[in-house]
């Protein structure tokens, strides 16, 4: 099955805005990743990037599961793009 790179960008003051969102996001991410589409997903140590792997069988299931996060539809991720990927090793 294909697997997808998820870059994304969070808003300002993220640790705060997210907050009323947060455990509805958790909750998801879960939810994914005990289906198998989420292999990890995180952000970076500054917290303005989101970086993730999904193992799905198309783009427009990983666009429908960012678009359908709390995160995206609050706001709280202001832009993403997803690229398929070829794991060498």
């Amino acid at each position: 099955m294909p697997k997808y790179i998820l870059w994304g960008t969070y808003c300002e003051d993220v640790l705060q805005k997210r907050e009323p969102y947060r455990q509805a996001h958790l909750d998801g991410l879960a939810k994914q990743k005990e289906s198998g589409v989420l292999i990890t997903i995180g952000p970076t140590k500054d917290v303005t990037k989101v970086f993730g792997i999904y193992e799905a069988e198309d783009e427009a299931t990983v666009r429908q599961l960012i678009e359908n996060d709390p995160y995206w539809q609050n706001g709280i991720w202001t832009e993403y793009s997803v690229k398929e990927w070829i794991q060498a090793f």
